[in-house]
C-alpha cells in the first residue's frame, strides 16, 4: 500500500516551528512512525524498542544523545523515559530552537506522566489514529483503518490476531502487571460486543469471574492504550433527568469486527453487532476529523430516564450544535430522525442541526430532508458539514 498523506500532517508542521519537541502518541501501528518519517526526511531515526539501544540508553543516556545529530525522531519513547529529564535539559540549554525532538509513544498514560512532568510547556503534544475514510477510500466499516490490515485485505484475520498478541505482550504488560493474559484476551472480545452501549462493569466483570475494580483497571487500559474511546453523556441539562454514565466504542472498526468473529462483509451484514459497529465507526470518523483540525475532543451522546436516546451531540461554533442519530441501513425513513427532532425542540439555549447518518447507496441523493430540521446524510456528508463548522 502506498503512503498515505495524513491529515493532521499539517498541524505536525506547525507544532515544529513552535515548539522544540513533539509528542505524537496514538495505538500500536496506527502510522506513527511512518509519518514522522514522511514530515521530517532529514531527521536522524532511533527505534527505542532495539533491546541494544535501550541497553545503551540505559546505562549511559547522557552519551546517547550526544551521538545524535538534530533534528531526532525517538521513536516508542516510553520504552526509555530516562531520556526525558535529558532532552528537557537540551531544550532549555537551546530555547530558540525548534522541532529538534520528535517523539512517538504507544502508550498514552504512562508516557503523558513523563512528558507532563520532564517537558511541561516545552513539547506539543499530538495523537494520530488509524487511517481515516477522507484520507483513503480503503477505509471500511469491516476492514478499518489500520494501514497494514488495508495494505493486505486478504490476509486482514492473521494481521489481527499478531496485533492481538503483540498489543497483549507488550502494550499491556507495559502499562499492567497483569499476569492472566487469557482472561483479559477474552476481556477485549467481550467489550467488542459492547460497542455502543452504556458501560455496566458489573454486567463485564461477572461472565469473567473478576471484580469490578479489575474491569476498571482493565477498560482503563483500553483507553489509555488508544483501543477504545469512552464517550461522555452531553454535560448540558434540558430540564430532564440524564443518565450519566459514559457509552464506548473501539477505536478501530476493524478490530472490533475481528474480535466478534466478523471476517466477510456478507457475516458483517448479517451480525447482529452491524448497528453498533456502524456507530463506532461513525464516532471514530468524527474524532479523527477532530484531531486532524487541532481541535479538543468534543462528542458526547444523550439519553434520559424516560428512554430519549441520540447517539451524539457534537458542539460547533458559536452556541450551535449538531445531534446525530447514526443508521446501518442503506434507506432511512422520517421515523428515524424521531429522536433527532424531539430533542432539537428541548434546546433552548443552542441552534441545532439535525442528521440521520447512514449508508447510502452510490447512486442516492445527498442531504435528502427526513423531517423538518432533520436530513439524512452520508458519513462523508456528515464530516463535510462539520468541517465547514
Amino acid at each position: 500500500m502506498r503512503y498515505v498523506p495524513r491529515l493532521i500532517a499539517g498541524q505536525l508542521e506547525r507544532a515544529a516551528r513552535g515548539f522544540a519537541a513533539l509528542v505524537l502518541t496514538g495505538p500500536r501501528r496506527a502510522g506513527k512512525t511512518t509519518l514522522l518519517r514522511r514530515a521530517f526526511p532529514q531527521a536522524t531515526y532511533r527505534l527505542l524498542e532495539d533491546p541494544e539501544i535501550v541497553a545503551r540508553v540505559r546505562s549511559d543516556p547522557a552519551a546517547f544523545l550526544d551521538e545524535l545529530r538534530l533534528p531526532v525522531i525517538l521513536d516508542e519513547i516510553q520504552n526509555a523515559p530516562e531520556l526525558l529529564g535529558h532532552i528537557r535539559a537540551r531544550i532549555d540549554a537551546a530555547a530558540t530552537r525548534k522541532g529538534r525532538w520528535l517523539l512517538t509513544g504507544s502508550q498514552d498514560a504512562p508516557l503523558m506522566r513523563g512528558v507532563t512532568e520532564s517537558m511541561a510547556g516545552r513539547a506539543a503534544l499530538l495523537e494520530l489514529w488509524p487511517l481515516a475514510t477522507r484520507e483513503t477510500s480503503k477505509v471500511s466499516l469491516l476492514r478499518g483503518g489500520f494501514p497494514e490490515a488495508l495494505a493486505r485485505p486478504r490476509s486482514a484475520s492473521l494481521w489481527y490476531r499478531s496485533y492481538i498478541q503483540t498489543y497483549l505482550e507488550r502494550d499491556v504488560r507495559a502499562v499492567s502487571s497483569i499476569r492472566d493474559l487469557a482472561t483479559f484476551r477474552r476481556f477485549l472480545a467481550l467489550t467488542a460486543s459492547r460497542c455502543g452501549q452504556i458501560i455496566n462493569k458489573t454486567d463485564l466483570a461477572a461472565p469473567l469471574g473478576v471484580s469490578v475494580p479489575t474491569i476498571t483497571e482493565w477498560l482503563s487500559i483500553l483507553e489509555v492504550t488508544g483501543q477504545i474511546v469512552v464517550v461522555p453523556p452531553f454535560f448540558e441539562n434540558f430540564g430532564k433527568r440524564l443518565i450519566k454514565s459514559a457509552k464506548l466504542y473501539f477505536v478501530d472498526s476493524g478490530l472490533a469486527s475481528h474480535l466478534l468473529g466478523i471476517e466477510t462483509d456478507a457475516q458483517l451484514q448479517r451480525s447482529p453487532f452491524l448497528g453498533a459497529l456502524f456507530e463506532g465507526f461513525v464516532a471514530a470518523e468524527i474524532l479523527k476529523q477532530q484531531q486532524a483540525a487541532g481541535q479538543r475532543r468534543e462528542l458526547y451522546y444523550f439519553r434520559d430516564q424516560q428512554g430519549l436516546e441520540v447517539d451524539f451531540l457534537i458542539p460547533i461554533s458559536g452556541r450551535r450544535l449538531a445531534v446525530v442519530e447514526a443508521k446501518a441501513t442503506v434507506s432511512v425513513r422520517p421515523e428515524d430522525g424521531a429522536a433527532v427532532a424531539s430533542l432539537s425542540r428541548s434546546v433552548r439555549r443552542r441552534e441545532t442541526r439535525g442528521f440521520v447518518v447512514h449508508r447510502p447507496r452510490p447512486s442516492s441523493q445527498p442531504l435528502h430532508a427526513l423531517r423538518p430540521g432533520v436530513q439524512a446524510v452520508s458519513l462523508s456528508e456528515l464530516l463535510d458539514f462539520l468541517a465547514r463548522k
